[in-house]
């Protein structure tokens, strides 16, 4: 935690057996200057950044990353996303393909699988791969430091298969016809979702509320922690974590985020969740497999389908798109800038994954050992012009009172993306051409507006306009 030393003069009195003069001591008084409790306010203008500590450096640990958090300040970062730091479980640990640990036979082979980070093995512990509790802290503090909140990655809906519960209280587990606790199945058709490395929990028993709240509970009141991401959490009764939260916030404020699009979530439990569906519409428009016609479209049902303080994560990669479904570069090629500008400039909050900052053009390896690049490239220049504009324009304000978004008619609408938002007095414009082709295209723009980032030599005065493939143009009123 920063000290901030205040001196205060004071008198003290030398007493003697002689009248001696009154001496000036100085008396140093050490206070704690704390980051200001999670608010909704902070979160408006808000970067999340999701750090992978396994693979951000070649150490793999909490020290490597925490070198790097006052960096992270430039590109406009406020929320740190922690994957999961906890111990990961050795038996049934994933390998490659369908195998096991146990399915490999060279012991060498073996120790390169580092397993899932999302089969626990214990809540309340530390990988001892990343550090210790104390580097913890250390990155928790160095993060609060620099205006930055931390929150932990949860896995509420399952544990690995070592985790102390299964022999302690194996009716906190789903279990089969037999007793024996089994792995998350699909409600829908009864088989395996394939995640066999954890045994699924069985919410239905409400001692396991109160353990896995306690858990969860442990690490704000013990290491600071400012909030969680949660796992899968439309898998897990919304009842839980509606219960829950106020548990969690008898000690300070807390930041939620969901793993999930389902508005129910939001009511009482969730401050934000995942806008999958706007970003699997990102790829097909990358992929020209849909027009902006059917972005619009979306963009309307939202409006419709959440409450208006609802509001989603904006993202063009995180750890399950990067490693199983390419980079940035594979999904949306030539288009990848223009989506990444989307993501900070539609209401929301975006999202930098590790590496994204510095131009990974790679799949991050899941259960093994990998590291991402370090050299500051094209990206970083153009995340940090994102996030100052973030940070500091209310009309890209993403929050609970988001600022206002209005789409802007054109004269080629399924070719041209462009919109408006605004609060305050203050305008910000997009637009973009979501083709490969060079379109010609009108818009009439009310105001006067200078180009921020993107087409320089774009003319707010003029109608008429050109764009090459995937061009873009970020507009500000001043």
């Amino acid at each position: 935690m920063k000290k901030i030393s205040i001196f205060l003069l004071g008198l003290m009195t030398l007493v003697s057996c002689k009248d001696e003069p009154r001496q000036q001591v100085q008396e140093e008084v050490v206070q704690e200057e704390r980051i200001e409790p999670v608010s909704n306010e902070a979160m408006e203008s808000a970067v999340i950044y999701e750090a992978n500590i396994r693979q951000y450096s070649p150490e793999g640990t909490f020290d490597a990353f925490t070198e790097d958090i006052p960096q992270l300040k430039e590109l406009g970062v406020k929320v740190i996303w922690l994957m999961p730091i906890y111990p990961i479980s050795e038996t049934k640990r994933k390998a490659t393909g369908d195998l096991s640990v146990e399915d490999i036979e060279d012991p060498e082979e073996r120790k390169k699988y580092l397993g899932s980070y999302y089969a626990i093995s214990d809540y309340t512990e530390v990988n001892p791969n990343f550090g210790t509790k104390e580097d913890l802290d250390e990155l928790v503090a160095t993060a609060h430091e620099n205006g930055m909140y931390v929150i932990l990655d949860w896995v509420a809906n399952h544990t690995g298969w070592d985790h102390h519960w299964l022999e302690e209280h194996p009716e906190y587990y789903t279990q089969n016809e037999k007793g024996e606790p089994v792995d998350p199945l699909n409600p829908a058709t009864g088989e395996s979702w394939g995640w066999t490395d954890v045994a699924d929990l069985n919410y239905e028993n409400k001692e396991l509320w109160k353990d896995m709240t306690a858990e969860m509970k442990y690490w704000i009141d013990e290491h600071d922690i400012d909030g969680f991401r949660a796992d899968v959490a439309g898998e897990v009764p919304t009842e839980f974590w509606e219960q829950a939260l106020p548990q969690l916030e008898e000690t300070k404020p807390v930041f939620m985020l969901a793993e999930s699009e389902e508005k129910e979530l939001f009511h009482n439990a969730f401050d934000m969740g995942y806008n999958w569906e706007g970003h699997h519409l990102m790829n097909q428009l990358a992929k020209g497999e849909i027009t902006v016609k059917e972005w619009d479209a979306y963009m309307k049902k939202i409006d419709t389908t959440y409450q208006e303080d609802d509001y989603l994560m904006n993202f063009v990669t995180n750890h399950d798109e990067n490693s199983w479904n390419g980079t940035v570069r594979e999904r949306m090629g030539e288009a990848s800038e223009a989506m990444v500008a989307l993501t900070y400039t539609i209401p929301g909050m975006p999202l930098i994954y590790s590496g994204q900052e510095y131009d990974m053009d790679k799949r991050l390896l899941f259960f093994e050992k990998d590291t991402i690049p370090k050299t500051k490239g094209k990206m970083w220049p153009i995340l940090k012009k994102l996030g100052e504009l973030k940070n500091e324009n209310p009309a890209l304000h993403g929050g609970k009172e988001a600022a206002a978004y209005n789409r802007l008619t054109t004269s080629a609408d399924e070719s041209i993306l462009a919109f408006e938002r605004s609060a305050n007095g203050e305008k910000m414009v997009y637009i973009a051409n979501m083709s490969d082709e060079p379109t010609e295209f009108t818009l009439e723009l009310e105001g006067e507006f200078q180009v921020y980032m993107g087409k320089q030599d774009f003319a707010s005065d003029k109608p008429d306009h050109k764009f090459s493939p995937w061009e873009y143009v970020v507009l500000l009123n001043n």
